[in-house]
């Protein structure tokens, strides 16, 4: 048994696990987490609020190809790669540091 795992075996018995377990803790993930933002900028539409790679916050005013026209302020707008977004946020959520109570009514 001691020379079948000092052989070339015995590094295939190593090596093949190790494998295994780099791709369900490393490769896997990934692929799921770039399907997820494909599919984010995909549906993005005018009017969504969006952050950018660099931090900006602002709202969708044009969907082009590759590319977004975002309102960053008032008059202010900047062309956007679709990919460098990172995150679309809810249009009708209440933003975090809001103080104001908004009335169920």
């Amino acid at each position: 048994m001691q020379e079948l795992l000092a052989g070339p075996f015995g590094t295939l018995i190593f090596f093949v696990p190790v494998i295994i377990l780099f791709y369900f803790m490393m490769i896997r993930p990934q692929q799921k987490q770039m399907k997820a933002h494909r599919e984010m900028i995909g549906a993005l539409k005018r009017g969504d609020t969006v952050v950018t790679s660099n931090g900006m916050i602002g709202k969708v005013t044009r969907v082009e190809n590759d590319e977004a026209m975002v309102e960053i302020s008032q008059g202010v707008n900047v062309r956007v790669v679709k990919s460098m977004i990172t995150q679309v946020r809810d249009r009708t959520a209440v933003a975090a540091n809001d103080t104001k109570q908004v009335s169920k009514a």
